[in-house]
């Protein structure tokens, strides 16, 4: 997807803090990880942003784990939501492929947006799905649960795409909390909810209590566990941390 596939999202939480978009496919050359991180990093310091609540969705969770592994300093909080976990996701790899499913599911914006960046970055896309099949994440996993940064995993009652056993063993290793989210009537979503209902995913935010949707003056983390590294406290003058925007880790369109 695009940054504007989360662009409704983007427009409800920006009243409440500052919101940054990653693109994951523009980028000159072949995709790797590598690039899609110090592409987030290099953003953040031209931003002159110490830390961010990093939220990471589908696939842009893979990408965040590692961007928090990498920098944990910079991060103060993560949500994962329906993303890549624990095992090889070869039906999620396999739609990126061939997005028969996805499409099906997206809204109109997304399979526009879906069937653009093909158009403009298949061999990124292809490179991308690869990753994401063959990577192996526990040992990033384990570096997480050993630090104090807050963890969260949601997951859509209902995805069609990836496995709720998986995501549930996710938050374990992680360390995290795990909330199965139910459509604001009490029915069933699926993998796309972040986009698709946009209210509802701030209503989910808004229920974990991040930092970055918190009033001036309010706790910036919750005291780490016994045990846990602290990170150092923030130097006088240092900005409210703001979310890196829903999505998924890179450089913004023109490259949340």
């Amino acid at each position: 997807m695009q940054p504007r596939t989360y662009l409704e999202l983007a427009e409800l939480l920006a009243p409440k803090c500052r919101v940054i978009i990653p693109s994951l496919f523009v980028g000159p050359g072949r995709w790797s990880d590598r690039s899609v991180v110090s592409d987030l990093a290099d953003i953040l310091d031209k931003l002159q942003l110490e830390g961010v609540t990093l939220i990471g969705h589908s696939f842009g969770g893979a990408l965040a784990l590692e961007f928090a592994t990498r920098h944990p300093e910079r991060v103060t909080e993560l949500v994962f939501v329906d993303t890549l976990a624990m095992s090889r996701e070869w039906t999620l790899a396999a739609e990126a492929l061939h997005p028969i499913h996805l499409l099906w599911m997206a809204s109109a914006r997304a399979a526009i947006d879906f069937a653009h960046s093909w158009a403009t970055h298949p061999l990124q896309l292809v490179g991308a799905a690869w990753w994401g099949f063959t990577s192996d994440r526990r040992e990033q996993v384990a570096v997480l649960a050993g630090t104090d940064i807050p963890r969260h995993v949601l997951w859509a009652d209902r995805d069609s795409l990836l496995s709720r056993p998986d995501g549930e063993r996710f938050a374990r290793d992680l360390g995290a909390d795990f909330t199965v989210v139910h459509a604001e009537n009490g029915g069933p979503v699926d993998h796309d909810w972040m986009y698709r209902h946009p209210h509802l995913a701030l209503a989910q935010f808004e229920q974990l209590g991040l930092v970055a949707l918190r009033g001036p003056g309010r706790p910036q983390r919750p005291p780490a566990e016994p045990g846990r590294p602290q990170r150092p406290p923030a130097g006088p003058g240092r900005p409210q941390r703001p979310p890196a925007g829903p999505g998924r880790p890179q450089r913004p369109e023109g490259r949340p």
